[in-house]
């Protein structure tokens, strides 16, 4: 299919879903869709507030949406460790949407002491998943949602500077982590067919949407951001890509699913590629092995 909006989402009556990030933008259209098609919704998110006021939201417009709150901050492996924990205890896992990001903030760090973008983007998100990753065997052909960016494209792995205490750009470290973020799931693919998982990896991005994500981007690119609106995507039509990277019967394992209008930056989703380096086996597995070191979760894969 390609051209795929939310009106394509089959029904998901009896799967469970986890949005990491749910409270807002992407990650609540998406857990929105999916409790109206009849999907349990697991709400991944930091604040109990927000959380509370994204539940009532969707509540507001889906009657009986079955939905939970599980306390999730991915700075912080504790908190990662305690949210899988939660997760297992539920009957079923169908799908892990990994949506939950930053982007572009001061140079900061998580509580376990790492680059801030590295540590949410990646090392959260691998964390997580390989927590979960028993748990989604439980059920037949279960997925691993991995969100990406068309940031990628001009992404590099400062193996040697990882923490960036020798040298800090905000965007850089972006594109970083979103390469991260598809090298991950490509290795993860890889090790799952390796083993004969029924379990499936797949990436997406949303192209350009007009969400809370971009808060810290330059004054000036704020200024402008309004006159530009018309050519994002809403929050709505930008979570298009997870809808599909997470209910479609047409993807597979290793999938990339973005926007198909204006260089990927807008429009319906649908199958698109990403980078040669993205694909890059040994880079890959570098990157594996330093986020079991660095984060202490090792899957045995």
């Amino acid at each position: 299919m390609s051209s795929f909006t939310a009106s394509d989402v089959p029904d998901q009556s009896g799967r469970t879903f986890l949005v990491t990030g749910a409270n807002t933008g992407i990650g609540f259209e998406a857990a929105k869709v999916l409790a109206e098609l009849g999907g349990r919704v697991l709400l991944g998110c930091r604040s109990e507030e927000r959380a509370a006021e994204a539940i009532e939201r969707i509540e507001a417009s889906v009657d009986g949406a079955d939905l939970r709150f599980i306390p999730l901050d991915q700075g912080d492996l504790a908190s990662v460790a305690a949210a899988a924990a939660l997760v297992a205890e539920e009957d079923r896992l169908d799908v892990l949407v990994n949506n939950a990001g930053i982007m572009m903030p001061p140079r900061e760090l998580t509580t376990d002491g790492f680059e801030s973008q590295f540590g949410v983007n990646h090392l959260g998100t691998f964390a997580l998943t390989c927590q979960l990753l028993d748990k989604l065997a439980e059920t037949e052909d279960a997925r691993v949602v991995v969100t990406s960016s068309i940031a990628h494209r001009g992404g590099n792995i400062h193996f040697d500077d990882i923490d960036a205490s020798e040298k800090y750009g905000a965007q850089d470290r972006y594109q970083q982590s979103k390469l991260a973020n598809l090298l991950f799931m490509y290795e993860l693919e890889r090790r799952l067919r390796a083993t004969d998982s029924t379990t499936i990896a797949v990436g997406c991005h949303p192209g350009i949407a007009d969400t809370e994500l971009g808060r810290h981007m330059p004054k000036i690119v704020m200024l402008a951001a309004p006159l530009f609106k018309v050519f994002f995507n809403s929050p709505a039509e930008g979570a298009w890509p997870t809808l599909m990277a997470a209910t479609s019967e047409e993807i597979e394992g290793g999938d990339y699913v973005g926007p198909s209008k204006r260089g990927e930056t807008a429009g319906p989703a649908r199958k698109v590629a990403s980078t040669g380096g993205s694909h890059d086996e040994e880079l890959a597995g570098l990157l594996w092995d330093l986020s079991i070191e660095m984060t202490g979760v090792d899957p045995g894969l």
